[in-house]
C-alpha cells in the first residue's frame, strides 16, 4: 500500500488530470490518496491572519481545505473512490480501487500538538502512511526539488512543513519527494513495484 500526497498547488495546474489518470489506472488495489489544501488553505491563513482568530480553528478550517481539494480530484476523476476511515480505505484497496482519503477525522475539539501550521498536509500524510503500514510515502510537489537534499534542508527551504523532517524519523518507508513534471518516474515506480498488495 503506498500514500500518494498530491500538492494542493496542482490543483489548479493542466497536468493535475495526467496524475489522476495514472494513479487511477496503475495504482488501483495499493494507492491511496492526500490532497493538499491548495488556495482553499491559503484563504484559511489569510482569514486568519486578518482576524488573528486561534490556531485550532484555522486547524479544522484547513482540514476542510483538504477535503474540499479532495472532492475537487474526485469530481475530475470519478474513479477515486472518497474514503473517510482507514477502514474504509483498506475496503476500497481490496476492491482493486484507488483510494481518496478524505480527513474530516482530523478535526478536533481542543487544540493538541498538531492543531498548528507546523504540521501541514505533508505531516498529516506522513501520518496517515504510518497508521496504515504503507510501503511508499510520495509527495507531489509543484516546486522545485532538489534531489540531494536531506528532509531538514527541504524542511528549511519550505519545500515540506517545519515538523516533517522530525516526524520522519524511523519511517519503516522510503519517502519520494517528487515534482510534478516526474510522471514517468511515478510511473516507473508503480510499474516496477509490481501486482496490488494490501495488509
Amino acid at each position: 500500500m503506498w500514500v500518494i500526497k498530491l500538492g494542493g498547488s496542482l490543483s489548479g495546474d493542466p497536468v493535475l488530470p495526467e496524475w489522476l489518470e495514472l494513479l487511477t489506472s496503475l495504482g488501483g488495489g495499493r494507492v491511496t490518496v492526500v490532497s493538499g489544501g491548495g488556495t482553499f488553505a491559503d484563504e484559511v491563513r489569510r482569514v486568519q491572519a486578518h482576524w488573528q482568530f486561534n490556531d485550532l480553528a484555522a486547524h479544522n478550517m484547513a482540514i476542510l481545505a483538504m477535503a474540499q481539494t479532495a472532492y475537487q480530484l474526485n469530481a475530475l476523476n470519478p474513479r477515486l473512490q472518497p474514503t473517510t476511515s482507514k477502514a474504509e480505505i483498506r475496503r476500497v484497496l481490496q476492491k482493486g480501487r484507488t483510494a481518496l482519503w478524505m480527513p474530516f477525522e482530523l478535526q478536533r475539539d481542543r487544540p493538541d500538538a498538531d492543531t498548528n501550521w507546523d504540521a501541514t498536509s505533508d505531516s498529516i500524510a506522513l501520518d496517515l502512511a504510518r497508521k496504515l503500514n504503507a510501503e511508499r510515502l510520495v509527495l507531489v510537489k509543484s516546486c522545485e526539488v532538489t534531489p540531494e537534499w536531506t528532509l531538514t534542508e527541504l524542511s528549511d527551504a519550505g519545500v515540506v512543513d517545519r515538523r516533517f523532517a522530525s516526524l520522519s524519523t524511523g519511517a519503516s518507508f522510503p519517502i519520494e519527494i517528487l515534482h510534478k513534471s516526474e510522471l514517468e518516474r511515478m510511473r516507473q515506480l508503480l510499474l516496477e513495484d509490481g501486482r496490488p498488495s494490501v495488509h
